[in-house]
């Protein structure tokens, strides 16, 4: 019997949180502070100690994360930002909008940053290095922060994917000079709409970000340098403010189901590996097959809602395939592979079952003990 398995599930259908998320956005009608009100700040020192970090500056979207460190660490025309391959495009595009050129480096079959590809890339004008924790799996970052010190440049997590990601107990957004985290309906820890939040330890770079935030500006008036407007709204901080408490049981179901995935489906077809001291967080589970397209096709006509993701190498755009200094052999070759299956935490069991039973199916029916 065909089933409908969506890959998200954005509704909200637990009772106590939607009394609690309309009693959140009744406090702030109430107190009428609807831009920068006190859920703002209290939203910011929560996730700065969950972080372990001195500083917390929200914004409104994780693209505004990306944009306003860049700025506030003063990079600029000139300058090259070596980034992944293999992200959505927003991480490219705020490079590029600071004025600094991206530099791609190709990924490693994790789907991660390849820290060798990074400094076969380091060039005379090199000011940072920008990894992202791609699917919520923190990338490889003692040797993306060890290529920092030798070569002096700066150190900034797009942890966009990964928040409460872990790798030997420190959790994502606790190794950059910046981290940049995005709290948009589809993340883990989501609002209601965009949001983000930039971490720093450095107090001069967090009254940098505060100003850049709000068109640049010192108290509302003077502006210092030319930024946008990008405010995290209160209601969303009211929003987040109850959804944080949720979040430890969200990631919990997320990797059971993602291990009951990966015992199912290991020899089908390849599955996410955790490496000793990691503990992931499955913003997507994505497996890869040689078969790719034909498994997509089943599945979807199997009512199985499915995502590549993300199917277009960032250098391979059309906005950044003139004259990008980039490598991405295995970034191409891992695109065409790659297929993200729904593993929610909304999904029952049953669905669960459902997709696994349907991809040993695709395998059997293409008569193929593996459709690696």
């Amino acid at each position: 019997m065909t089933r409908s398995v969506p890959f998200l599930d954005l509704r909200i259908t637990d009772d106590g949180e939607f009394a609690a998320l309309i009693d959140a956005v009744s406090a702030v009608f109430r107190h009428g502070r609807i831009v920068m009100g006190p859920e703002v700040d209290t939203f910011e020192r929560r996730f700065a100690e969950y972080c372990g970090r001195r500083h917390a500056v929200g914004v409104g979207s994780g693209s505004d994360a990306v944009l306003l460190a860049l700025l506030a660490a003063g990079i600029g025309p000139g300058d090259e930002v070596v980034t992944t391959s293999l992200s959505w495009i927003a991480t490219a595009n705020a490079i590029a909008l600071s004025g600094a050129t991206p530099v791609f480096a190709d990924i490693a079959d994790d789907l991660n940053i390849d820290p060798a590809s990074v400094e076969r890339l380091i060039g005379p004008r090199t000011k940072a290095i920008l990894p992202v924790h791609y699917t919520g799996k923190i990338c490889r970052v003692p040797e993306i922060r060890a290529l920092c010190e030798r070569y002096g440049l700066l150190l900034i997590e797009d942890a966009a994917q990964a928040y409460g990601a872990m790798l030997d107990g420190r959790v994502a957004g606790a190794f950059g000079d910046l981290a940049c985290f995005s709290m948009n309906a589809m993340k883990v820890l989501a609002g209601l709409g965009d949001a983000g939040m930039v971490l720093t330890d450095s107090d001069e770079l967090k009254d940098r970000l505060v100003a850049l935030r709000y068109n640049g500006t010192i108290n509302r008036e003077v502006c210092v340098q030319p930024s946008i407007n990008g405010r995290l709204d209160t209601l969303q901080a009211a929003i987040l403010l109850v959804r944080m408490d949720r979040v430890p049981a969200i990631i919990e179901r997320r990797r059971e189901i993602a291990a009951w995935y990966s015992r199912r489906l290991a020899g089908i077809v390849d599955v996410p590996v955790e490496r000793p001291g990691e503990r992931d967080i499955y913003y997507t589970y994505q497996i890869r097959s040689a078969e790719r397209d034909a498994l997509k096709a089943h599945l979807e006509a199997s009512g199985v809602e499915v995502k590549i993701q993300h199917p277009i190498a960032m250098p391979d755009q059309p906005a950044y395939r003139e004259g990008v200094k980039a490598e991405c052999t295995n970034a191409r070759r891992m695109i065409s592979r790659i297929l993200c299956i729904p593993a929610h935490e909304k999904l029952s069991n049953t669905d669960v079952e459902y997709v696994a039973d349907r991809i040993e199916e695709f395998a059997s029916t293409a008569g193929k003990a593996d459709a690696r």
